[in-house]
C-alpha cells in the first residue's frame, strides 16, 4: 500500500474512533437521562455531539483532499 493511501486509511480509522466515542456518550447519556440524572446526561450528550463535530470535520477534510486530487478527465 502505498504512503498517501496508508494515511487516507489512518484518517478513515480516527473518523471511525470519532463516531464510535459519540455512541459510547449517547448510550451514557440515554442511561442517565432513565435514571433522572439530567445534568450528566446533558453533559454526555454534549460530549457525543463534540465527537461528532470532530469526526464532521474529519470528514469534510478529506472530502476537500479528494476533490483536490480529482479531475474530470476520462480514465
Amino acid at each position: 500500500m502505498s504512503e498517501r493511501l496508508d494515511a487516507v486509511a489512518r484518517a478513515y480509522d480516527e473518523i471511525a474512533a470519532e463516531l464510535e466515542q459519540a455512541l459510547a456518550h449517547v448510550r451514557v447519556a440515554a442511561e442517565h437521562y432513565r435514571n433522572e440524572l439530567v445534568p450528566r446526561g446533558a453533559a454526555h450528550a454534549w460530549a457525543a455531539h463534540g465527537h461528532l463535530l470532530a469526526a464532521r470535520e474529519q470528514l469534510e477534510a478529506q472530502a476537500r483532499d479528494h476533490a483536490a486530487n480529482s479531475t474530470t478527465e476520462p480514465a
